[in-house]
Protein backbone atom coordinates (compact mmCIF):
# COMPACT_ATOMS: atom_id res chain seq x y z
CA UNK A 1 0.00 0.00 0.00
CA UNK A 2 1.16 3.67 -0.82
CA UNK A 3 2.63 5.64 2.01
CA UNK A 4 1.43 8.54 0.62
CA UNK A 5 -2.44 8.12 -0.81
CA UNK A 6 -2.89 10.05 -3.78
CA UNK A 7 -6.94 10.05 -4.17
CA UNK A 8 -9.00 9.66 -6.92
CA UNK A 9 -11.70 12.41 -7.14
CA UNK A 10 -15.09 11.28 -6.04
CA UNK A 11 -17.85 13.79 -7.52
CA UNK A 12 -21.90 14.11 -7.38
CA UNK A 13 -22.92 13.94 -11.03
CA UNK A 14 -26.29 14.60 -12.31
CA UNK A 15 -28.44 11.46 -12.14
CA UNK A 16 -26.52 9.85 -9.62
CA UNK A 17 -27.79 6.29 -8.25
CA UNK A 18 -28.35 5.60 -4.47
CA UNK A 19 -24.80 3.89 -4.88
CA UNK A 20 -23.33 6.73 -5.83
CA UNK A 21 -24.58 8.74 -3.59
CA UNK A 22 -23.57 6.56 -1.11
CA UNK A 23 -20.03 6.99 -2.29
CA UNK A 24 -20.07 10.48 -1.93
CA UNK A 25 -21.74 10.46 1.43
CA UNK A 26 -18.90 7.74 2.92
CA UNK A 27 -16.02 9.80 1.12
CA UNK A 28 -16.65 13.17 2.35
CA UNK A 29 -16.48 11.26 6.04
CA UNK A 30 -13.72 9.85 5.43
CA UNK A 31 -12.58 13.02 4.10
CA UNK A 32 -13.25 15.32 6.30
CA UNK A 33 -13.10 13.52 9.93
CA UNK A 34 -9.66 12.50 9.03
CA UNK A 35 -10.51 8.49 8.70
CA UNK A 36 -12.25 8.33 11.80
CA UNK A 37 -15.08 6.00 12.23
CA UNK A 38 -18.47 7.24 12.18
CA UNK A 39 -21.70 5.33 13.96
CA UNK A 40 -24.89 5.20 12.61
CA UNK A 41 -26.31 7.31 15.40
CA UNK A 42 -23.36 9.78 14.78
CA UNK A 43 -24.49 10.47 10.79
CA UNK A 44 -26.18 13.52 9.73
CA UNK A 45 -29.46 11.91 8.35
CA UNK A 46 -31.12 15.44 7.84
CA UNK A 47 -28.43 16.27 5.39
CA UNK A 48 -27.91 13.13 3.86
CA UNK A 49 -31.53 13.80 2.76
CA UNK A 50 -31.04 17.09 1.87
CA UNK A 51 -28.06 15.66 -0.55
CA UNK A 52 -30.05 12.97 -1.82
CA UNK A 53 -33.02 15.78 -2.76
CA UNK A 54 -30.85 17.71 -4.42
CA UNK A 55 -31.60 20.45 -2.28
CA UNK A 56 -27.84 20.93 -0.97
CA UNK A 57 -24.66 20.79 -3.00
CA UNK A 58 -21.54 18.65 -1.67
CA UNK A 59 -19.99 21.49 -0.36
CA UNK A 60 -23.11 22.08 1.81
CA UNK A 61 -22.69 18.70 3.14
CA UNK A 62 -19.04 19.16 3.52
CA UNK A 63 -20.14 22.29 5.52
CA UNK A 64 -22.58 20.20 7.54
CA UNK A 65 -20.46 18.06 8.78
CA UNK A 66 -17.65 19.95 9.42
CA UNK A 67 -19.74 22.38 11.40
CA UNK A 68 -21.43 18.92 13.35
CA UNK A 69 -20.62 18.45 16.87
CA UNK A 70 -18.83 15.55 15.92
CA UNK A 71 -16.26 17.40 14.65
CA UNK A 72 -16.33 19.84 17.54
CA UNK A 73 -15.41 16.67 19.42
CA UNK A 74 -13.50 15.50 17.36
CA UNK A 75 -10.80 18.00 15.78
CA UNK A 76 -11.83 21.24 18.40
CA UNK A 77 -12.62 20.68 21.76
CA UNK A 78 -9.51 18.12 22.43
CA UNK A 79 -7.00 19.82 20.40
CA UNK A 80 -4.83 23.11 20.34
CA UNK A 81 -5.55 25.66 18.60
CA UNK A 82 -3.12 25.12 15.87
CA UNK A 83 -3.55 21.29 15.77
CA UNK A 84 -7.38 22.26 15.11
CA UNK A 85 -6.40 24.60 12.22
CA UNK A 86 -3.49 22.54 10.56
CA UNK A 87 -6.56 19.80 10.67
CA UNK A 88 -9.19 22.21 9.02
CA UNK A 89 -6.80 22.77 6.00
CA UNK A 90 -6.06 19.03 5.41
CA UNK A 91 -9.97 18.28 5.99
CA UNK A 92 -10.96 20.99 4.01
CA UNK A 93 -8.43 22.33 1.24
CA UNK A 94 -6.47 18.80 0.84
CA UNK A 95 -3.17 20.44 2.15
CA UNK A 96 -0.78 21.54 4.99
CA UNK A 97 -0.84 25.36 5.84
CA UNK A 98 2.00 26.99 3.71
CA UNK A 99 3.53 28.95 6.71
CA UNK A 100 2.68 30.60 10.14
CA UNK A 101 1.18 33.70 8.58
CA UNK A 102 -1.66 31.36 7.66
CA UNK A 103 -2.31 29.71 10.90
CA UNK A 104 -2.14 33.26 12.19
CA UNK A 105 -4.75 33.97 10.18
CA UNK A 106 -7.18 31.51 11.00
CA UNK A 107 -6.58 31.17 14.78
CA UNK A 108 -7.53 35.12 14.47
CA UNK A 109 -10.76 33.95 12.12
CA UNK A 110 -12.08 32.01 14.97
CA UNK A 111 -11.10 34.28 18.16
CA UNK A 112 -12.65 37.27 16.76
CA UNK A 113 -15.75 35.24 14.41
CA UNK A 114 -16.31 32.32 15.75
CA UNK A 115 -16.04 28.52 15.16
CA UNK A 116 -18.89 28.47 12.39
CA UNK A 117 -16.51 31.83 10.52
CA UNK A 118 -13.44 29.65 10.52
CA UNK A 119 -14.73 26.46 8.75
CA UNK A 120 -16.66 28.87 6.33
CA UNK A 121 -13.48 30.49 5.72
CA UNK A 122 -12.00 27.50 3.71
CA UNK A 123 -15.30 26.72 1.83
CA UNK A 124 -15.67 30.16 0.71
CA UNK A 125 -12.34 31.17 -1.03
CA UNK A 126 -11.30 31.03 -4.12
CA UNK A 127 -9.31 27.76 -3.64
CA UNK A 128 -11.66 25.52 -2.67
CA UNK A 129 -13.74 26.73 -5.76
CA UNK A 130 -11.02 25.80 -8.19
CA UNK A 131 -9.68 22.76 -6.59
CA UNK A 132 -13.43 21.40 -5.83
CA UNK A 133 -15.76 23.10 -7.30
CA UNK A 134 -19.92 22.29 -5.71
CA UNK A 135 -19.99 18.50 -6.09
CA UNK A 136 -16.69 17.11 -6.10
CA UNK A 137 -15.24 15.91 -2.31
CA UNK A 138 -12.06 17.47 -0.94
CA UNK A 139 -9.07 15.40 -1.33
CA UNK A 140 -5.22 15.63 -0.89
CA UNK A 141 -3.39 17.72 -3.14
CA UNK A 142 -0.42 18.19 -1.72
CA UNK A 143 1.22 15.66 -3.09
CA UNK A 144 1.57 17.32 -6.66
CA UNK A 145 3.82 20.59 -6.45
CA UNK A 146 0.97 23.39 -7.49
CA UNK A 147 1.13 26.98 -9.09
CA UNK A 148 1.36 29.40 -6.35
CA UNK A 149 1.77 27.29 -3.51
CA UNK A 150 5.77 26.52 -1.83
CA UNK A 151 7.58 23.51 -2.60
CA UNK A 152 7.94 23.09 1.09
CA UNK A 153 4.07 22.50 1.34
CA UNK A 154 4.41 19.09 -0.38
CA UNK A 155 6.58 17.96 2.84
CA UNK A 156 3.99 19.29 5.01
CA UNK A 157 1.13 17.90 3.70
CA UNK A 158 2.91 14.49 3.60
CA UNK A 159 3.73 14.97 6.94
CA UNK A 160 -0.11 15.04 7.68
CA UNK A 161 -0.74 11.64 5.29
CA UNK A 162 0.49 9.19 7.17
CA UNK A 163 -1.58 6.53 4.76
CA UNK A 164 -5.36 5.64 4.29
CA UNK A 165 -5.41 3.29 7.83
CA UNK A 166 -4.06 6.46 10.48
CA UNK A 167 -6.71 8.85 11.85
CA UNK A 168 -6.59 12.56 12.95
CA UNK A 169 -7.17 12.33 16.36
CA UNK A 170 -4.59 14.05 18.29
CA UNK A 171 -4.08 17.11 20.53
CA UNK A 172 -0.52 18.80 19.38
CA UNK A 173 0.21 20.24 15.92
CA UNK A 174 2.68 18.15 13.69
CA UNK A 175 3.93 21.63 12.34
CA UNK A 176 3.89 24.05 14.58
CA UNK A 177 7.53 24.73 15.36
CA UNK A 178 8.56 24.14 11.52
CA UNK A 179 6.17 26.74 10.28
CA UNK A 180 6.74 29.15 13.30
CA UNK A 181 10.65 28.72 12.99
CA UNK A 182 9.98 28.88 9.13
CA UNK A 183 11.85 25.80 8.76
CA UNK A 184 11.57 23.18 5.87
CA UNK A 185 9.50 20.09 6.99
CA UNK A 186 11.73 16.96 6.84
CA UNK A 187 10.01 13.33 6.02
CA UNK A 188 10.21 11.22 9.22
CA UNK A 189 8.83 7.23 9.46
CA UNK A 190 5.20 6.94 11.12
CA UNK A 191 4.73 5.58 14.52
CA UNK A 192 3.93 2.12 14.98
CA UNK A 193 0.40 0.89 14.54
CA UNK A 194 -0.95 3.69 11.14
CA UNK A 195 -0.63 0.75 8.85
CA UNK A 196 3.22 2.16 7.31
CA UNK A 197 5.26 1.19 10.50
CA UNK A 198 7.97 -0.85 8.41
CA UNK A 199 8.45 1.78 6.05
CA UNK A 200 11.97 2.17 6.91
CA UNK A 201 12.59 -1.11 5.30
CA UNK A 202 10.66 0.24 1.71
CA UNK A 203 11.57 1.58 -1.41
CA UNK A 204 9.40 4.13 -2.82
CA UNK A 205 8.80 5.50 -6.59
CA UNK A 206 8.80 9.55 -7.02
CA UNK A 207 7.73 10.73 -10.48
CA UNK A 208 8.66 14.02 -11.95
CA UNK A 209 8.13 16.50 -14.33
CA UNK A 210 10.48 18.88 -15.36
CA UNK A 211 10.76 21.65 -17.75
CA UNK A 212 14.06 22.72 -19.46
CA UNK A 213 14.88 26.31 -20.22
CA UNK A 214 17.22 26.98 -22.97
CA UNK A 215 16.99 28.01 -26.65
CA UNK A 216 14.14 25.57 -26.76
CA UNK A 217 11.60 24.78 -24.16
CA UNK A 218 11.19 20.82 -23.43
CA UNK A 219 9.74 18.93 -21.28
CA UNK A 220 10.73 15.97 -19.75
CA UNK A 221 9.30 13.22 -17.48
CA UNK A 222 11.22 10.63 -15.20
CA UNK A 223 11.04 8.36 -12.45
CA UNK A 224 13.59 7.90 -9.26
CA UNK A 225 13.44 4.94 -6.75
CA UNK A 226 15.00 5.40 -3.84
CA UNK A 227 14.75 3.53 -0.05
CA UNK A 228 13.29 5.01 2.70
CA UNK A 229 15.83 6.49 4.01
CA UNK A 230 17.12 8.43 1.23
CA UNK A 231 13.16 9.80 0.19
CA UNK A 232 13.56 12.81 2.03
CA UNK A 233 16.97 14.28 0.52
CA UNK A 234 15.64 13.13 -2.82
CA UNK A 235 12.72 15.28 -3.03
CA UNK A 236 14.43 18.57 -1.40
CA UNK A 237 17.05 17.63 -4.40
CA UNK A 238 14.28 17.25 -7.09
CA UNK A 239 12.78 20.42 -5.95
CA UNK A 240 15.83 22.35 -5.87
CA UNK A 241 16.38 22.10 -9.19
CA UNK A 242 12.85 22.99 -10.53
CA UNK A 243 11.44 19.37 -10.93
CA UNK A 244 7.84 18.40 -10.23
CA UNK A 245 6.58 16.07 -7.88
CA UNK A 246 3.71 14.18 -9.41
CA UNK A 247 3.51 11.16 -7.39
CA UNK A 248 5.40 9.43 -4.50
CA UNK A 249 3.82 5.58 -3.98
CA UNK A 250 5.60 2.50 -2.63
CA UNK A 251 7.15 0.17 -4.59
CA UNK A 252 5.28 -2.89 -4.52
Amino acid sequence: MALWIEAESVELRPNATEDDLQAVIRAVYRQVLGNAHVMDNQRLISAESQLRNGDITVKDFVRAVAQSDLYRSLFFETSSPYRFVELNFKHLLGRAPQDQAEISEHVQTYNSLGYEAEIDSYLASDEYYLSFGENVVPSARGNRTQTGIKNVGFNRTFALMRGFAANDVGKSAKLISDLGSNLPTKIVAPAGGSGASSSRGKRFRIAVSKANYGPRVTQSAATFEVGYNQLSQKIQNIQKTGGKILSVTEVA
